[in-house]
């Protein structure tokens, strides 16, 4: 098992290090798991920040890296919340760094984050999920430097902020936006994570769901990791056998590994 999103306490969000995230995984019997932790600069929450000193974290991680060679590969990485004007910072940051992997997320739309809800508000379910896309295509035609698109449909997770009487809403209300997405990323050459976070978060889905995981096999889309998004070291490695069944039901017989920036596939165990 091969975990490309998990995070430490770099990661504003986390509380457990490095060390014991590394100990997590053993137990979990990964063969390699990719610290990915969270730079969103200018998040706009003044409660979180999520802004880390990348010497200090690269550090920590060839320490760790030797320190458990024998026992787990542990490769260094960031998640990358993108705005679109913040192209130029966030590409200097990652080329005066050398990472094994780089994911690129939207958590916030026109600065406004989805975690708080205030995004959802007074808004119809189409509208935010048109905006919700429309600003994910604007970081992909801003930025490049990246490898896959994390959780892509980020916007679902939140979906119980709308209110209860709106309107239903599928795939196909929004389904241009969407495929002008994916095509964006397939023609940059990168892909797309499956993040089994969805289960833990009620959604019963990883995020991408089904139906946006047939819709970039259809389009041609290849490269794919998958990610638990562990914030604590029982999530590592979590409903990956899962994601796996579910990837190998749609005809995908190999995933993507990624070191020094590479993209290697591997078959799908």
């Amino acid at each position: 098992m091969h975990d490309f999103h998990v995070h430490s306490s770099y990661s504003a969000d986390c509380k457990y290090c490095m060390e014991t995230m590394i100990k997590g995984a053993i137990k979990a019997d990964a063969k390699s798991i990719v610290f990915t932790d969270h730079i969103d600069y200018e998040y706009g929450s003044p409660d979180i920040n999520f802004v880390f000193e990348i010497k200090d974290y690269l550090k920590d991680i060839m320490r760790l890296r030797n320190k458990y060679k024998n026992d787990v590969q542990i490769l260094s990485g960031l998640e990358i919340g993108m705005q679109p004007y913040l192209n130029e910072k966030n590409n200097k940051l990652v080329q005066n760094h050398e990472f094994d992997f780089i994911i690129m997320s939207t958590h916030l739309v026109e600065g406004v984050e989805l975690h708080g809800g205030d995004f959802f508000k007074n808004k119809k379910k189409i509208d935010a999920f048109e905006q919700y896309y429309n600003e994910v295509l604007l970081n992909l035609n801003s930025f490049s430097n990246f490898d896959v698109v994390g959780h892509l449909n980020l916007i679902d997770r939140y979906i119980n902020f709308m209110d209860k009487s709106n309107d239903s809403l599928d795939i196909g209300d929004y389904r241009d936006i969407l495929k002008k997405v994916l095509e964006k990323i397939i023609s940059m050459g990168k892909g797309i994570e499956i993040n089994t976070s969805g289960y833990r978060y009620g959604i019963s889905s990883c995020l991408p769901n089904i139906e946006i995981i047939k819709l970039y096999k259809e389009l041609g889309g290849e490269i794919f990791t998958i990610g638990s998004d562990a914030h604590t070291p029982s999530d590592i490695g979590h409903n990956f056998d899962v994601a796996k069944a579910l990837l190998k039901e749609l005809g995908y017989t190999h995933m993507s590994m990624f070191k020094n920036r590479r993209n290697n596939f591997i078959k799908i165990d």
